[in-house]
């Protein structure tokens, strides 16, 4: 009976050890995309900074609008793994709708040549709309009680 409880206590000291390395690894890497993240979003910023600078009008409307997004696509990917740490290694869902609207707008604007797939870009952003609302109503509703 008493090596059954040390055996019991030995294992779940191996579940605690494996959960903290596989904690450990995720921190890190999270850590390294955050700093890869921030160095493409500076790159950005310079071609921003570039592009009011010269003028360039060989690049047109749609490049710079899909530049923009792609710095915000950059900005939310950011923010989000600073929620996961101030939140206490948890990804709030709504910063996932958040990604997912910006991306579904850039494929809008930058692939509106096709009609139905136009079509299709904008439902699944009316879908993920619907989903934010349904999870703050949701989120109102349980701080109420």
């Amino acid at each position: 009976m008493e090596s059954r409880k040390t055996e019991k206590k030995q294992h779940i000291k191996q579940h605690v050890r494996l959960s903290f390395v596989l904690q450990l690894i995720l921190n890190i890497s999270l850590v390294l995309l955050a700093v890869t993240l921030s160095i493409l979003m500076i790159e950005e910023i310079i071609y921003f900074v570039q592009y009011a600078i010269s003028l360039d009008s060989s690049q047109t409307n749609y490049e710079l609008l899909e530049r923009i997004l792609i710095f915000f696509l950059y900005f939310e990917f950011i923010a989000l793994i600073v929620k996961y740490f101030q939140e206490d290694y948890h990804f709030p869902l709504r910063y996932f709708l958040y990604i997912g609207i910006t991306a579904m707008v850039r494929l809008i604007i930058v692939y509106h040549d096709n009609a139905m797939q136009t079509l299709l870009y904008t439902c699944s952003i009316l879908v993920l709309v619907i989903s934010y609302y349904i999870i703050s109503s949701a989120a109102s509703k349980k701080d109420k009680f």
